[in-house]
């Protein structure tokens, strides 16, 4: 493995540093996501029977105990639920620009790493390219013995540039999905707790 590091000359160091921060990004992403993902049938249920029982206050102590964007929103929404149904629209509304903001945060160094370890690649080619042609200046003939340095270094930082890139990318598009299912998630189970503090009203 170090040999073949060495082989790929001067571009392999930058490249192992983007490296680095994509595995960086990808474990926090990773724990972010776990965090924010809820049962989210179970958690309704929760609130409704909080509702149902002990009115907004056990339904907030409930968000409370319960971690993630969704609970998150549902407090600020129930903060507000003396104010009236569209306080409390507002308040989600808010809330939830909020939370995806959070969890969209350190996607654009993932996306960064996706563009950049495969050009840093590309440079180490042309380089390498650079390297193998300068040999065959310098010994006025063609052999395979000269240009093979050049040419294995050129390989080697392309295949890495890419060898980075491509888990990366499955990485971000599996987050973005994950992003976009929880948001989802939040919209409709917004619309039902609206509809839960309407019933609460009604029959108190």
């Amino acid at each position: 493995m170090w040999e073949k590091f060495h082989q790929g000359g001067w571009a392999m160091w930058p490249l192992a540093f983007v490296a680095l921060l994509g595995v960086a990004f990808i474990l926090w992403r990773l724990i972010v996501i776990a965090k924010a993902s809820v049962n989210t049938r179970k958690f309704l249920e929760k609130i409704k029977y909080a509702l149902k029982e002990g009115g907004v206050e056990a339904a907030m102590d409930v968000c409370t105990k319960t971690r993630g964007p969704l609970a998150a929103i549902f407090y600020s929404g129930l903060s507000r639920a003396d104010r009236g149904i569209e306080a409390v629209e507002k308040a989600i509304e808010e809330a939830g620009a909020i939370e995806m903001a959070f969890l969209e945060k350190g996607m654009v160094w993932l996306s960064f790493v996706i563009n950049v370890a495969p050009m840093i690649g590309f440079l180490g080619t042309v380089s390498g390219m650079i390297n193998a042609f300068d040999a065959i200046a310098k010994a006025g003939d063609v052999e395979p013995t000269i240009v093979a340095g050049g040419i294995s270094e050129a390989l080697i930082t392309t295949a890495t540039g890419l060898i980075i890139a491509i888990p990366v990318q499955a990485f971000y598009n599996f987050f973005i999905s994950q992003i976009d299912k929880i948001v989802i998630e939040m919209e409709e189970s917004s619309t039902v707790l609206v509809e839960y503090l309407l019933e609460n009203k009604q029959k108190s």
